[in-house]
């Protein structure tokens, strides 16, 4: 019996294209395994991100410094901050010097959720990228730094 499997030829209107697409395709496989683990976590991946910016300083950082951290833009950081604060996972408060800022800053209970999550979260990582040895994943990490730099903010800490 002749195989049934039809074969389309990719066609792309440059290198440049299929890069991009290519880039598009595999970040959509990614996340939905990232998307299935947060899940679990009652969590967002960027509601995870907002957690850990806030376990790398010792003092409350205004909203408007976590949403320049995000590893991807947040169209509504309030929203996500109500959210983590009803779990009691963040503190809001507001600024002595400027009443009109608000800090945010990581609770005892949100530090013991990255924590509960952090062995899952590794495993997570080497499902989606442990089939690549340690070299061709600095060279990934180091050619997706090289695509990204024209396009970073200023002052970008990536």
């Amino acid at each position: 019996m002749a195989d049934q499997t039809v074969h389309t030829a990719r066609r792309f209107d440059s290198l440049e294209q299929e890069a991009y697409l290519s880039l598009w395709r595999t970040y959509d496989r990614l996340k939905a395994i990232e998307e299935a683990f947060f899940q679990k976590w009652n969590l967002t991946p960027q509601q995870y991100n907002v957690l850990r910016i806030l376990l790398g300083f010792e003092s409350p950082l205004p909203t408007l410094a976590i949403a320049t951290k995000l590893v991807s833009k947040a169209p509504d950081i309030t929203r996500m901050l109500d959210k983590l604060e009803q779990e009691k996972w963040i503190a809001r408060s507001r600024s002595d010097g400027d009443r009109r800022a608000v800090l945010v800053s990581i609770t005892a209970e949100g530090r013991k959720l990255v924590s509960d999550m952090s062995d899952s979260l590794d495993e997570m990582h080497r499902e989606q990228l442990g089939h690549l040895g340690r070299k061709d994943l600095r060279t990934l990490v180091d050619l997706l730094a090289r695509v990204r730099q024209p396009f970073e903010p200023p002052g970008s800490s990536w």
